[in-house]
């Protein structure tokens, strides 16, 4: 009986031990993937700057570079999502794309930044999107709900938003890209809590895949809630 005792005790220090490597390893590959995100953000800060400074001028004469960019940034996206596994490459593969993906911004930045208070509008939209994503993270991490179960009617909506999108190139109506933008702000902010979660219960193969779903929801809040405070700030 006492010997049962001692291999009950053993196995059950055996079990204790493997949780906490498996908790230690989930510390370290969350603790990586936010490191990513935030580098990732500081290089597309970089390539919107360079944008803004450097190809804005080629922007307003023609929208070939432009969509251009658009092509390779997708690319990139689709070679990063392909060797997300391979080391070094991914991250050279990651930070190519968060630069592509900041020089995108550019015609959108120009024209709010050529508004009267257009350096204002786009720091509140910075402000609004960093204080909303910490908002949410956190909410995430300490909520007993879980969210990772909306993937398919979040993919859904995206899907529409991106339709629609395309839908507004050619009809350019302020109150729907307006709708537009206000249905995409919810949406991602509805993707931060899938994309927490799914990290922080260790649903992404790498930390890089898991950086590169925060950095999307991030600049496509950014993005939204831009255009939502461009169009109110309009003159006309």
């Amino acid at each position: 009986m006492s010997l049962y005792n001692r291999d009950r005790i053993s196995d059950e220090s055996y079990e204790s031990e493997l949780g906490s490597y498996a908790q230690s390893d989930l510390s370290s590959f969350i603790k990586r993937t936010y490191q990513l995100f935030a580098a990732s953000l500081l290089a597309a800060t970089a390539g919107a700057y360079v944008g803004i400074y450097s190809l804005a001028g080629y922007f307003a004469q023609s929208s070939f570079m432009f969509w251009g960019l658009v092509i390779l940034e997708f690319a990139l996206l689709f070679g990063l999502m392909v060797a997300k596994r391979k080391e070094g490459i991914n991250l050279i593969l990651l930070f190519a794309f968060t630069f592509v993906s900041g020089l995108t911004l550019t015609p959108l930045l120009s024209s709010i930044l050529h508004m009267p208070s257009g350096a204002s509008i786009v720091a509140q939209a910075f402000g609004l999107t960093t204080v909303a994503f910490a908002g949410l993270s956190v909410f995430a991490m300490n909520t007993k709900r879980d969210f990772t179960t909306m993937g398919k009617m979040l993919l859904i909506t995206l899907i529409v938003v991106i339709v629609a999108s395309l839908i507004n190139i050619f009809t350019q109506s302020p109150v729907f890209q307006l709708v537009i933008a206000s249905v995409a702000a919810i949406l991602f902010s509805a993707y931060i809590l899938y994309d927490t979660q799914n990290i922080i219960r260790g649903n992404y193969e790498t930390p890089v895949e898991g950086a590169v779903a925060l950095y999307l929801d991030f600049v496509n809040l950014f993005t939204s809630l831009l255009q939502i405070l461009g169009i109110f700030g309009r003159d006309e």
